[in-house]
């Protein structure tokens, strides 16, 4: 009878307990970006978003380090990424600001370093984030 109850409710469970999983994942957290064109840092939320990940503007910064206004804070800078294993992550979409165009973005993760890599056919830019 157990052995039943556990086969039946197994995949329920999962299906329950894959967000909370996600939530879990590394690469879940607060990070800063390196300077863009316009020498601004940008802080990025990585959050859960259903079975992938999502990273959204939080806030920016000027070179001084004080806090700017710009009008892509609170927009999703990339969205529908999958964790592949092994600190990478890749699939989805990631848009750039400064150009406004989306690319299919790459990340390794690093300890308290994420490496962001988005291409856009041959058009490659990559930068360095960090924890906070």
């Amino acid at each position: 009878m157990r052995s039943t109850l556990l086969k039946a409710l197994g995949p329920a469970l999962a299906v329950l307990l894959f967000p909370v999983m996600a939530m879990a994942d590394p690469i879940v957290g607060v990070w800063k970006t390196e300077p863009d064109r316009k020498n601004l840092i940008s802080h990025i939320k990585i959050t859960a978003c259903g079975d992938n990940f999502c990273g959204k503007i939080q806030s920016a910064y000027d070179a001084a380090g004080k806090e700017v206004q710009t009008p892509n804070i609170g927009k999703k800078l990339f969205w529908d990424v999958a964790s592949e294993g092994d600190g990478k992550y890749g699939g989805g979409e990631f848009w750039v600001p400064l150009i406004d165009v989306d690319a299919v973005p790459q990340m390794t993760l690093q300890g308290d370093q994420l490496m962001v890599k988005g291409c856009e056919h041959l058009v490659c830019a990559h930068q360095t984030w960090t924890r906070l």
